[in-house]
């Protein structure tokens, strides 16, 4: 929109259903997690989506606002530390002189909630009345700016209906001081430290409230409160723009306080109509870079398109020192901890359509590398094993016990035993230099982060009488059995790691011999350990059953008890519940897909009908009790054929975040689920890969889709991909860059920009 249109025309929402989620009614049992669904961020502040308006009093939980980075530990009983929510900035209360006006917990029918996915924004509208007194009709606005990431907005109209009477709006912030020691508190700038970890934020806010047009005078109320009085007529609108600035200090050499009040001084000099036009022309362009289009699926596009306004929400490619949280900055649900989940199921997206935000994340694995190496050092292992759960400084944050669904305290042993988490660091490093080929990057950090993954891998195996090496007392992906020996995704992963390993120092060696020299002095790398890792890569257990082709996921597997799921269901409870603890470990039942994760990552460990035959074994021995499994198995299902399970896995895994069939979201979006149906469309039904010479497709559309667009970037060339259902056809476009190959069910072709390919099974041909 243009930087000079009205209150009105801000506030209204999209009317394409293909671009927003919608929530009609206000439903309190179910709006923990609607407030997930429709949270807003920018990769630096996450804020909720909360109601409009405050009902009053002190039961009212605030909206916190989530700062990346504002890490903290509280005290003994979190001795780990965790996310420290910021102030609520976005608190008003419209009040008569009989008291407050506020939505009456009976009449919740007008109440609405649009997140609008093109402009990311949240847009809600209300209806307030109070007997016969007046009746007010609004319209909110909010939105953190993708344009600038320490800026916040938030726009209210009032169009009165009904009522001749005294109003009094009040602003205000809440939770000033939760979880943070004040340092400096004035009316509009709020400076805080954390407890322990020694960081600092900085806040301010400026505020003007006019009505029918004419700016009215604010009464100070007190720090970060005040409140605007007028006498309310039919017809009369007012309007209530707010603005906020938030800086985050992690060295004493920074003051936030000054550097938040320049910031909004900037904001306020702008206003608010031009923060929002950039805001939304940032976003235009996220979505030029990342849009995928669905023909013939409403709600498959409803789906992506709201998978992708998270991701391009979640990150922030200029800040190294964050990752994003297994529930981004939406929710409080592990306490804003970093997990696999983001190399995996998150940085394909970001590798294929935002390079730069790929770079940031995997940079903040550099930065915590030390902390990597120090984890190793305490188990006596050699190079770096990284915490299962990450903060800020990459020292394990997994907590060592928690309640079980029976009440009963359970030890974690996956801060110590889900080792895997090196490997999977690794296989990202790996797989976003092959794409965007950033020399650069793997000189400065991905190489170092290779070595030394490998390194613990090479330390780590045990050789034994069998002249194999093992990996014993390991979790993998399947949490339901601990203290394994041999797990298939775990030994297969490191194999890979090790070897890419000695691949990066012989493509040094060859390329940038300086360089290698003082890496490999650096770290104390020798060519006897050389020598050793390869001995350990070509001697590592696997699993592998060469005469049926079968991964068996650990040592023992196939004797465990084999459980028909289909009998259960129809159940409520995770299967661990179902059957206890001890049972479940001692049955084939799978938490989440492990030797399928293989097979989605390394699908070359499959040749021929092993990765059908290996698909076909596990599938039904998996409960899908974590939200990262049913995308793994859509994208595994998609590229072997398998359309209509891999749609069922789809609509399954879209269902988690959009659905209203549980409160299974109250602790914020599912992030790396949401990560998984792009990779389900994109990966999956698209077939996208890439290669050393370009990138190639193999389409396996469902019956029903006729036609998948998208975008991806590859070694600073810019594409538009669509797959067609019919002929089949696809159609490549080079957006930008030089020519490349492009292959296409096997066969390569020349991709050019300004000739578009026209692909069929059979030929290509400019169009």
């Amino acid at each position: 929109m243009s930087g000079q249109q009205t209150m009105q025309q801000a506030v209204e929402p999209a009317l394409d259903p293909a671009w927003v989620v919608r929530q009609q009614g206000f439903d309190p049992l179910r709006d923990g997690s609607r407030q997930s669904r429709f949270a807003i961020s920018n990769g630096f502040l996450g804020v909720p989506g909360g109601r409009a308006i405050n009902r009053g009093g002190s039961g009212v939980s605030p909206t916190l606002t989530y700062v990346a980075g504002l890490f903290d530990t509280l005290g003994a009983e979190q001795p780990f530390p965790g996310l420290v929510p910021a102030p609520d900035w976005l608190r008003v209360q419209i009040s008569l002189p009989s008291g407050p006006l506020v939505p009456h917990p009976d009449n919740v029918s007008f109440h609405s909630r649009t997140l609008d996915l093109r402009r990311g924004l949240l847009l809600t509208e209300g209806h307030l009345a109070r007997a016969a007194a007046v009746a007010i009709r609004l319209s909110v606005l909010r939105l953190v700016s993708l344009d600038d990431r320490a800026v916040g907005v938030q726009l209210i109209r009032m169009e009165v209906e009904t009522g001749d009477t005294e109003v009094t709006f009040e602003a205000s912030f809440d939770g000033l001081a939760f979880g943070l020691i004040n340092e400096q508190l004035d009316q509009d700038l709020g400076v805080w430290r954390t407890n322990v970890s020694g960081k600092r934020l900085g806040i301010t806010a400026a505020a003007s409230l006019s009505v029918d047009g004419k700016e009215l005078p604010a009464h100070v109320l007190g720090p970060f409160k005040q409140a605007w009085t007028w006498r309310a007529r039919p017809g009369q609108v007012a309007c209530f723009d707010r603005s906020v600035a938030v800086i985050r200090s992690d060295a004493d050499d920074c003051d936030p306080g000054k550097d938040a009040h320049e910031k909004l001084g900037a904001v306020r000099t702008l206003g608010w109509r031009r923060v929002l036009a950039r805001h939304e022309a940032a976003w235009v362009d996220r979505w030029d870079r990342s849009d995928v289009e669905v023909d013939g699926d409403g709600p498959a596009q409803q789906a992506l398109r709201f998978a992708a306004y998270h991701l391009n929400s979640a990150a922030n490619p200029h800040d190294e020192r964050v990752s994003i949280a297994a529930r981004a900055l939406t929710g409080a649900n592990y306490r804003g901890h970093v997990f696999w989940d983001t190399e995996i199921f998150l940085l394909p997206f970001y590798t294929l359509t935002w390079p730069e935000a790929a770079r940031a994340l995997l940079m903040y694995r550099f930065h915590t590398l030390d902390g990597a190496r120090a984890k190793a050092a305490r188990m006596g292992l050699r190079g770096a094993l990284y915490a299962w759960e990450s903060a800020d400084t990459g020292a394990e944050a997994t907590p060592e016990q928690a309640i079980g669904p029976d009440r009963k305290v359970v030890r974690i042993l996956c801060g110590t035993q889900e080792q895997h988490i090196s490997a999977d660091i690794a296989y990202a490093v790996w797989q976003y230099w092959s794409a965007t080929e950033d020399d650069a990057f793997l000189l400065d950090a991905g190489a170092e982060i290779l070595l030394e993954t490998a390194r613990f891998w090479a330390s780590r195996a045990v050789s034994e009488a069998d002249g194999l090496h093992h990996f014993r007392g390991v979790i993998g992906p399947d949490e339901y059995h601990e203290t394994i020996d041999d797990n298939a995704f775990t030994n297969v992963m490191a194999r890979w790691n090790i070897r890419r390993g000695t691949e990066v120092v012989a493509l040094m060696r060859e390329r940038w011999p300086e360089r290698w020299s003082d890496l490999s002095r650096c770290i104390g790398l020798n060519d006897a350990e050389l020598r050793d890792w390869s001995r350990v890569a070509d001697t590592i257990a696997t699993g592998l059953d060469p005469r049926t082709g079968l991964f068996e996921q650990f040592e023992g597997y196939f004797g465990l008890e084999d459980i028909d799921l289909t009998k259960y269901e129809g159940r409520s409870v995770p299967m661990d519940v179902v059957l206890g603890r001890e049972r479940t470990r001692a049955s084939q039942v799978i938490k989440q897909a492990d030797v399928v994760a293989l097979l989605g990552l390394l699908p070359e460990e499959f040749p021929g009908q092993a990765g059908m035959a290996n698909f076909a074994y596990y599938e039904p021995r998996c409960c899908h009790g974590s939200s990262l499994s049913r995308a793994m198995h859509g994208l595994v299902a998609a590229r072997l054929g398998r359309d209509q399970k891999a749609l069922d896995f789809f609509r399954q895994t879209s269902a988690i975040d959009l659905a209203d069939t549980d409160a299974a979201i109250d602790g914020g979006v599912h992030i790396a689920a949401l990560g998984g149906i792009w990779m389900t469309a994109v990966l999956g039904f698209a077939g996208l890969s890439w290669r050393a010479d370009g990138l190639a497709l193999n389409p396996q559309l469902p019956k029903d889709w006729r036609a998948l667009s998208f975008r991806a970037q590859w070694r600073g060339r810019a594409l538009k991909i669509t797959v067609r259902h019919a002929d089949p056809v696809v159609e490549a476009t080079l957006l930008s860059g030089e020519r490349m190959t492009l292959a296409v069910a096997g066969t390569s072709h020349e991709l050019r920009q300004g000739a578009p390919l026209l692909i069929s099974a059979n030929c290509a041909e400019a169009a």
